[in-house]
């Protein structure tokens, strides 16, 4: 199956799951996950009409994404990969929406970097809903206090929060969690589910959902 038509397949459930969930149409954002492909791989996807791609690392978007912009103007970038501080400068610089902020010292070096570059993107809050020790996130129990001091003491805007469940795990409760902590933390911006269960995040409230495999395929082996 082409690039074009896996994309128009995930287009058309997504479609479908709104639409079940009893969603306007065109209420969930698609986030084309392009990670590990390289410029070659992603320009038919382009050219079949997505202009929202996600990137986990900030070096590996940089090396595809500004020729990339230059041949299409109008692509939206999301980071979606955990940040650290010493790459916030690049972040803000490259990036329009991300969506792992998830401690004081990334919030205060994004700050930072959006005032001296007078760019704003949009910020989401990652939430480590299955309190896992290898995965970035805060803890649930401090997610709506971190929105607000992301607000209070950092003077950020938050538009939603992010979610990555336990692989070994039904996602549907922890898609609810997020959801709920969303309502009590005011942000109306809910990025849930990926190739595996974006139907099951749409079904809770997703606003974004996060799809790769399934639209380029299996990922390329990493070198070496």
């Amino acid at each position: 199956m082409s690039a074009a038509t896996a994309l128009a397949e995930i287009k058309a459930r997504i479609s479908v799951a709104e639409r079940d969930a009893g969603r306007p149409a065109g209420s969930v954002t698609l986030i084309a996950v392009s990670k590990t492909f390289g410029a070659d791989d992603i320009r038919p996807v382009i050219e079949a009409g997505q202009r929202v791609f996600g990137e986990n690392r900030v070096q590996e978007a940089q090396g595809k994404w500004p020729a990339l912009r230059d041949e299409t103007p109008g692509l939206e970038l999301h980071l979606i990969g955990p940040l650290q501080s010493n790459k916030a400068r690049e972040a803000v610089a490259l990036f329009d929406v991300i969506h792992t902020v998830d401690r004081d010292k990334i919030a205060a070096a994004l700050k930072a970097e959006m005032d001296r570059q007078g760019r704003r993107p949009k910020l989401f809050v990652q939430v480590n809903t299955g309190e896992e020790d290898q995965k970035a996130g805060i803890p649930p129990a401090e997610a709506v206090a971190f929105v607000e001091r992301c607000r209070a003491e950092h003077g950020l805007a938050i538009e939603g929060l992010m979610c990555i469940p336990p692989v070994d795990e039904n996602p549907s409760p922890h898609f609810a969690l997020l959801d709920e902590l969303a309502l009590r933390a005011g942000v109306a911006g809910r990025s849930m589910g990926m190739s595996g269960d974006f139907e099951t995040g749409i079904r809770h409230g997703a606003t974004h959902v996060r799809v790769g495999s399934a639209i380029f395929g299996s990922r390329p082996s990493p070198a070496g």
